[in-house]
């Protein structure tokens, strides 16, 4: 008898890559049930298929889904997963130092924002948003801007930075971590990246910009460079910790490129 829907659990990290590799073979669809984590596992193995990524979402702050028409919430059943249509949607990308590639639905960051993350993924007492907050608090502390070499490609020039940067993010979605409006202008289907730069600033001016990311009135900030691009090109003298989707990737360092990838992936809503 042929069986309309599976469930797995996941048991361990990367476990739903290998869940969805099995997928590919026979499956109109993956549903990540889970946070925007486990959709980036689940995207970096369904991208360029046939097969569609679908999200339930599970997580502390679900950050994707605020960027695409989703109509899915934690009651609906299966059989609404399998009457949706899909979508084209973009993905990012991730070169470094010539060996890893990685994509990305939502968001990337560098620095700043990485080691958010990285915080975020060992802290056990705090849930949702005032997670976020602790550990942005916590990093905020000890931090000292490192400096970038940026170059952005745009559809119309190329502009290099050379200097250090407080905070560096990406956006193919337009929030992160719950509530930061990271990339307010970003599109999902547009075939480029929404690229967010706060130069450098003291500790204590950045609580003034707390609020202004949560209202995305940072972008018509003098020290923010706001860009849509179709690729970044990093060129960094200390490795940092980055993050893909809320996922920490540590010891980025070296030459790393960030690029659109239009159409590049189903997304059931």
């Amino acid at each position: 008898m042929q069986r309309d829907a599976v469930v797995y659990c996941t048991k361990y990290a990367g476990h739903a890559l290998e869940i969805a590799r099995g997928a590919l073979v026979d499956s109109r669809a993956v549903v990540a049930c889970g946070g925007d984590g486990t959709a980036h596992e689940v995207a970096n193995i369904l991208a360029f298929s046939d097969v569609s990524l679908g999200i339930l979402p599970l997580g502390s702050a679900n950050d994707f889904i605020k960027s695409l028409d989703h109509r899915f919430d934690r009651g609906f059943p299966v059989d609404a997963y399998q009457r949706a249509d899909s979508v084209m949607v973009d993905l990012g990308r991730v070169h470094a130092n010539g060996e890893f590639k990685r994509y990305f639905l939502n968001s990337l960051g560098l620095g700043f924002t990485g080691r958010i993350a990285h915080k975020v993924g060992n802290t056990r007492w705090f849930k949702g948003e005032l997670m976020y907050l602790y550990a942005l608090l916590h990093v905020l502390l000890g931090y000292k801007p490192p400096k970038m070499h940026i170059k952005l490609v745009t559809p119309e020039k190329s502009v290099e930075i050379h200097e250090p940067i407080f905070a560096f993010s990406v956006g193919n979605g337009r929030i992160e971590g719950g509530k930061f409006h990271i990339a307010p202008e970003a599109e999902i289907n547009d075939g480029l990246l929404d690229v967010c730069i706060l130069k450098a600033i003291p500790k204590a001016a950045f609580f003034k910009y707390i609020l202004k990311y949560t209202r995305g009135t940072q972008i018509f900030d003098p020290h923010v460079l706001y860009c849509k691009a179709r690729a970044v090109e990093l060129d960094l003298p200390e490795p940092d910790v980055m993050h893909m989707d809320g996922e920490v990737f540590e010891n980025m360092g070296g030459k790393i490129r960030i690029e659109s990838v239009p159409a590049s992936i189903k997304v059931l809503r």
